[in-house]
């Protein structure tokens, strides 16, 4: 019997076999989405998000963020035995998720192949860099990697400027989404079919498919999309401008009309009332023509703004135009609280605490009420309940290292 949280996928069994952050982040997805998914870990390879930089391996900030609502139970996969534990898992289990190094799997005899002879109906969802075919299957690398290869890299930064690259979570992350679809759209062609599947996901082509604008560019017109900051083709101003105390203001203007309610916004505070009709920035074209100068005249008015009672004022003028948050500022936003995105969960320790939540609301949601389990938290659960080990056998196991 799987767990019962509610939601759409509320009876689904998923086991991980994940490092780090992308392959857990599917998995993230898909607990908080209903299923049971149960991270498979050892003693003797535990993730490095578990033990880097912390002295209680259950207590590990990066762990925590992306493991909540999942159960955790001890394979040792070095072991014939361990293999054939995990096999009885799988038979008894809905979906795989792996991000294990190239040919891991493989040699640890956990091959599609091999998973399918025990459960023709499993959905295998490998994931790898380059994917797991092709001339570069072989190659391994983290997010930045990810990003630099899919040219998504050379478009991060400023006019002029060398490319600045990007945060590293945002690749793994976007990766572990496309895993997550993924597995639900084999899971209800499973539903529909009977039929299990083989899915193949690429970070590299999952953060390349975000690039079509520029490969059309390239394609129609023979030109490389070069870095261009915040600006927008058919936008200015489009960007993000300096407040008082390091804050930032984002802010567009979608047509002529917007400009003008920007421009007497900042002539009323700076006593220029010539600026609305300043031909260099009366139009678009003259806008785009004028880029740099209009930035900076920008510039010079927020720099002496507060950010958040700027953009108040130009909203209330029908402004697209906001604070741009930190860290600080979304943990402390009303409007997140109120509409429960840091719902609260209970730890291993008996105490809770708030986690970041799923981007989506649903009328049918599962529960969310866990936090990331302690290692081998569920090791009963997984070997008496769903495998029907006797306690006496348990302990066999563990005596001998198969479960720890």
């Amino acid at each position: 019997m799987t767990q019962q949280r509610g939601g759409p996928l509320q009876g689904i069994r998923v086991i991980e076999l994940t490092k780090v952050w992308a392959g857990p982040y599917a998995g993230k997805l898909l607990s908080f989405l209903g299923a049971e998914v149960i991270r498979i870990e050892s003693e003797g390879s535990l993730d490095v998000t578990r033990i880097y930089g912390v002295d209680d391996l259950n207590k590990a900030p990066g762990f925590m963020a992306v493991n909540p609502q999942k159960l955790s139970a001890q394979i040792n996969m070095k072991s014939e035995q361990g293999i054939a534990l995990l096999l009885d898992l799988l038979a008894k289990s809905d979906i795989l998720i792996e991000n294990l190094r190239p040919g891991a799997i493989e040699r640890l005899g956990l091959g599609y192949e091999r998973v399918k002879n025990v459960n023709p109906g499993i959905i295998f969802t490998s994931m790898g860099m380059y994917g797991a075919a092709g001339p570069l299957a072989y190659q391994t690398g983290y997010a930045p990697c990810f990003a630099a290869l899919s040219g998504l890299s050379s478009v991060v930064g400023y006019e002029g400027e060398a490319p600045g690259g990007m945060n590293v979570r945002y690749a793994d992350s976007t990766f572990g989404t496309a895993a997550a679809l993924a597995s639900v759209a084999a899971l209800r062609h499973r539903n529909r079919t009977g039929e299990g599947q083989f899915i193949d996901v690429s970070a590299v082509e999952t953060m390349t498919s975000m690039m079509g604008d520029a490969i059309m560019k390239s394609t129609l017109n023979d030109e490389i999309q070069a870095c261009d900051g915040n600006r927008h083709a058919e936008m200015a101003p489009h960007g993000v401008y300096p407040c008082q105390n390091s804050e930032w203001l984002a802010l567009a203007a979608k047509d002529d009309d917007a400009w003008a309610v920007i421009a007497n916004t900042i002539a009323a505070s700076v006593g220029k009332p010539e600026l609305a009709t300043d031909p260099r920035f009366a139009t678009l074209a003259a806008r785009k023509q004028h880029e740099a100068e209009l930035d900076s005249l920008i510039s010079h008015w927020s720099t002496c703004q507060d950010a958040s009672e700027a953009a108040a004022e130009l909203q209330h003028a029908g402004i697209a135009a906001s604070k741009s948050f930190t860290s600080l500022d979304l943990i402390s936003d009303q409007h997140l609280w109120a509409r429960s995105f840091y719902p609260e969960v209970s730890t291993s320790d008996g105490n809770s605490r708030a986690i970041v939540g799923p981007g989506w609301k649903m009328s049918r949601a599962a529960q969310i009420h866990a936090g990331a389990p302690r290692l081998g938290e569920h090791n009963h659960y997984v070997f008496g309940e769903i495998l029907g080990l006797s306690e006496g056998e348990q302990a066999k196991l563990a005596e001998a290292g198969v479960t720890r």
